[in-house]
C-alpha cells in the first residue's frame, strides 16, 4: 500500500488545527487507499503540547490513518540516531542543522522529509498550525485530494485529470514532482500596517524581496502582490493546471513534494528567516519538473502572539532576516534558472551536487549589499516609529553579527545538502522506529 505522510510542524497552541488535519488524513485514506502518516512535529511549551496529546487521544480512529506525535526529545532521539549510523561529517553540527535550538521553517520540514523517509513515505504533505480549511456546502475543502491524485504520476497521465495544461510538451514523460496551492485571508507576512502607516516605506521594505535587475513595470507588479496569495475570493469549485509552478502561486502551509525532490536536496535550515523554506520550489520549477497548481487555497489567519510586544519584535527580525538572505537566495535562483534542465542527470533526477556549488558560490557574494540593506530596514522603520523604531534599534545593534549569519546560513545550507545523501539512503534502508500515538 501506498504510504504518504501529512505532517503538521508547530511550536505554538493549535488544538483546531491538530483535529482538522487529522480529518484531512481520514479523507485522504478513505478517499485514495492509501496509509496516511499524520506526523505532528511538536516544538511547543509543555503545556501545548499535553494539550495537543489530549486532542491526539480524543481522535476517533480512522482506518488507514496511523498518528505520530513527536516531540523534540522524540525528534533528537531519531536524527542522532539516523546521524551515527549514516557516517556523515560533522555529526554534532548536521544535528543542529535538522534541529537547531531557534525557529527554522526549513529544519522543521527537514525532519518531516528524513522521518517520512524512515516510514517508507513516497510524498510529504505540509500544512501550518496558522491556517483552516475553507468549507464547501459545509464541508472541508482539502489539498490533499489534489495532491494524493497527480503526485508521483508521470504527467502525461494527469494531464487528462486537470482542468487545463500549460506543461511544455517536452516534459510530459516526467513525474508530477509537487502540488500546491496557496491561501486566501490575511497577508502571509504581518506588514499590512506598515501598508496603511506609510505606503512608500511598504514599497520599498518590500521591495528588498525583488531580485536586482527586475524590470520597473514587473517589480512594482510584484510588490503590489507579494504576500497576498489568492486574494480573498473564496473556493467553489476545482480549478487545476498541469505546469511548471511558479513559486509565487504556492504557500508552504499547502503543498505536497514527491520524494524524487525532498530525498534529493533539502530545504535551508537558516534559522529566524521567514521563506526561507521555499527553495525545493524554485528548484522544481527551474529544473523543469512538472506540477499541478490547485485552488483549495488553505485560510489563512495571525495568531495573537504576533500582535505582543514580543512577539511583533522576533517576527519583524525574522522578516529582516529574510530581506538579507533574499539577497543570497535570489542568486542562486537566478543561477538555477539559468541551468535549467541541466541540473537533472540523465535519468530525470535533481542533481545535487551542481545545487550545493550554487549555494556555495552564494557565499562569495560581497556583503556590501547586505550592508545597504540594513541601511535600508534602519531608515524605514525610524521613519515608522513607535514600536518600528525599537526593531531598529535592535537591528543596528546586531549589524555585525547579522551580515555574518547571512553569509554562513548559506555555507551551512551547502553542508547540509552534502550530508542529505547518506542521510536520506539510512533512514530508507535501516529505518529507525519512529513512536506511534494510541488513539481510542
Amino acid at each position: 500500500m501506498r504510504r504518504v505522510c501529512l505532517t503538521l510542524p508547530t511550536n505554538r497552541p493549535c488544538d483546531e488545527t491538530v483535529a482538522a488535519v487529522a480529518t484531512e488524513a481520514a479523507y485522504g485514506a478513505d478517499r485514495f487507499g492509501v496509509e496516511v502518516h499524520l506526523l505532528i512535529l511538536d516544538s511547543s511549551d509543555p503545556a501545548s503540547r499535553a494539550a495537543h496529546r489530549r486532542t491526539v487521544a480524543a481522535l476517533d480512529p480512522a482506518p488507514g490513518v496511523v498518528v505520530h506525535h513527536l516531540d523534540e526529545a522524540d525528534q533528537r532521539t531519531f536524527l542522532r540516531e539516523v546521524i551515527t549510523r549514516s557516517g556523515v561529517a560533522a555529526p554534532e553540527r548536521v544535528l543542529d542543522l535538522m534541529l537547531p535550538a531557534g525557529v527554522s521553517y526549513g529544519a522543521c520540514t527537514n525532519r518531516a522529509f528524513l522521518i517520512a523517509e524512515a516510514l517508507g513515505c513516497a510524498s510529504v504533505h505540509r500544512r501550518d498550525s496558522d491556517s483552516r480549511y475553507q468549507q464547501l456546502a459545509g464541508r472541508p475543502v482539502h489539498p490533499v485530494h489534489h495532491e494524493l491524485a497527480a503526485l508521483g504520476r508521470r504527467a502525461a497521465d494527469v494531464a487528462g485529470l486537470v482542468s487545463r495544461s500549460r506543461l511544455d510538451p517536452a516534459c510530459a514523460d516526467r513525474p508530477v514532482a509537487v502540488v500546491g496551492g496557496s491561501f486566501i485571508g490575511e497577508m502571509s507576512v504581518d506588514v499590512e500596517e506598515i501598508r496603511r502607516l506609510d505606503p512608500e516605506v511598504y514599497r520599498e521594505l518590500v521591495g528588498l524581496s525583488i531580485p536586482a535587475g527586475c524590470p520597473p513595470l514587473w517589480r512594482n507588479h510584484l510588490i503590489e502582490e507579494a504576500f497576498r496569495g489568492a486574494g480573498t475570493t473564496p473556493f467553489t469549485a476545482d480549478r487545476t493546471t498541469l505546469t511548471a509552478v511558479s513559486p509565487t502561486r504556492v504557500d508552504m502551509c499547502n503543498v505536497a513534494f514527491d520524494r524524487g525532490v525532498y530525498g534529493r536536496v533539502p530545504l535551508p535550515p537558516a534559522t529566524d528567516t521567514i521563506g526561507s523554506d521555499y527553495f525545493l520550489l524554485h528548484l522544481v520549477h527551474d529544473a523543469k519538473l512538472p506540477g499541478v497548481l490547485h485552488n483549495r487555497h488553505i485560510v489563512n489567519y495571525h495568531t495573537g502572539e504576533r500582535r505582543t510586544d514580543a512577539g511583533f519584535l522576533a517576527y519583524h527580525l525574522r522578516l529582516a532576516k529574510y530581506f538579507l538572505a533574499s539577497h543570497h537566495l535570489n542568486a542562486v535562483y537566478a543561477r538555477l534558472a539559468e541551468t535549467g534542465e541541466r541540473l537533472l542527470d540523465a535519468e530525470g533526477r535533481v542533481r545535487a551536487p551542481a545545487v550545493a556549488g550554487l549555494v556555495r558560490e552564494s557565499t562569495r557574494l560581497d556583503r556590501a549589499e547586505n550592508a545597504g540593506r540594513l541601511d535600508v530596514l534602519d531608515r524605514c522603520y525610524r521613519t515608522l516609529g513607535g514600536r518600528y523604531a525599537t526593531v531598529a534599534d535592535v537591528l543596528a545593534g546586531a549589524r555585525e553579527r547579522l551580515l555574518d549569519e547571512a553569509r554562513q546560513d548559506m555555507a551551512d545550507f551547502a553542508l547540509l545538502i552534502d550530508a542529505w545523501h547518506p542521510l536520506i539512503r539510512t533512514a530508507a534502508d535501516r529505518p529507525v522506529p519512529i513512536p506511534r500515538s494510541e488513539t481510542p
